[in-house]
């Protein structure tokens, strides 16, 4: 079976092979480029080389974003890029003056894009010291991003983009699975978590989505999205940017880490780098461990549902250092 399943994959990975040469041709600058393939994920990333030139190829993986949706997120990113001092990858036009190719393999479109190759290296979440004061720029970044959003509401409330909400993350078809379908699980396990489901969502639905706290976000600004350069750090792939609450971005940030001892301390770090641009209310602030604790159950669904390096890396030992976050959350919220 596993023989099959990589047979299947090098079938998969061929196609976007095949996309992102297509692709590159688009751009006339890139004639005679080096295309290597560097990051399987969601998408397929390339490294596209020409003499010293750098620059990324995103390959969309089919029917998960629409042309209209990949837009507006270029867009977003035009925007951010002008509003603010905060780096990010920029996007390409092709010849053809759009930002969007579409290539057609097998009678399944694919879309790609151009990015402009940006240096640096994600945070190191062995370096504590580190990491804690990077996080308070990283919620300077989170908070210029959001404040931008809240003061142009109504031109982005109408934005073609995904929702990230109880519905989509922990509801009957979400967007990544069902956290039940993750690795690890026990009839015992799937009970206890079906707990924190439901606190989640009853907290969440008191919470609200009132403009001040639920707005498109980036989504997705884990560690490996955010790039050192200095003391400087740069933001990449907008990808999954789309609309939540607000504090989703301080959860994602802690994706894959939320276990970690030093985690309090990321948080009053953020926090403190927020609060230089926009106040939270206490209420807000309570409200973190359940955008953390839904997150993880996110990325729970996540690995459970995809065949990538990442995924295989961290396996149902993800799930199973979930179970203490998970009976800590019951312990101060179930009840409240």
């Amino acid at each position: 079976m596993e023989q099959l399943n990589n047979i299947a994959l090098d079938g998969v990975l061929q196609t976007f092979h095949d996309v992102a040469k297509e692709s590159v041709k688009r751009y006339h600058f890139l004639n005679g480029a080096h295309v290597k393939m560097i990051d399987y994920s969601e998408n397929a990333t390339y490294l596209i080389q020409k003499e010293k030139e750098k620059y990324i190829l995103r390959v969309n993986r089919p029917n998960y974003h629409s042309k209209e949706e990949i837009e507006a997120e270029i867009n977003w990113l035009l925007t951010l890029h002008d509003e603010s001092a905060i780096e990010v990858s920029l996007p390409i036009k092709a010849d053809d003056a759009t930002f969007v190719n579409s290539v057609e393999i097998h009678g399944i479109t694919y879309h790609s894009s151009l990015f402009t190759f940006v240096d640096g290296k994600a945070p190191d979440e062995d370096k504590e010291e580190d990491l804690v004061r990077q996080f308070e720029t990283i919620g300077k970044i989170s908070a210029t991003f959001h404040k931008y959003i809240i003061e142009n509401h109504d031109q982005y409330k109408n934005y073609k983009r995904m929702t990230w909400d109880c519905e989509t993350i922990l509801g009957e078809n979400p967007k990544w699975g069902k956290w039940q379908d993750g690795l690890g699980f026990t009839p015992e396990r799937i009970a206890l978590y079906n707990r924190a489901s439901k606190t989640i969502k009853r907290k969440l639905e008191k919470f609200g989505k009132d403009k001040t706290r639920y707005g498109l976000i980036h989504s997705d600004l884990r560690l490996a999205n955010l790039l050192l350069d200095g003391e400087k750090i740069k933001v990449i792939d907008f990808d999954d940017c789309g609309f939540s609450w607000y504090l989703h971005d301080l959860a994602s940030s802690l994706s894959f880490i939320e276990h970690k001892p030093y985690v309090k301390d990321l948080i009053q770090s953020w926090l403190k780098g927020y609060s230089t641009i926009r106040t939270l209310t206490d209420e807000e602030i309570e409200m973190i461990p359940t955008f953390i604790l839904m997150r993880r159950l996110q990325l729970i669904s996540w690995i459970g549902s995809r065949d990538n390096d990442t995924a295989r890396y961290f396996g149902e030992e993800y799930t199973i250092q979930s179970d203490p976050l998970v009976l800590d959350y019951l312990a101060k919220f179930e009840k409240k």
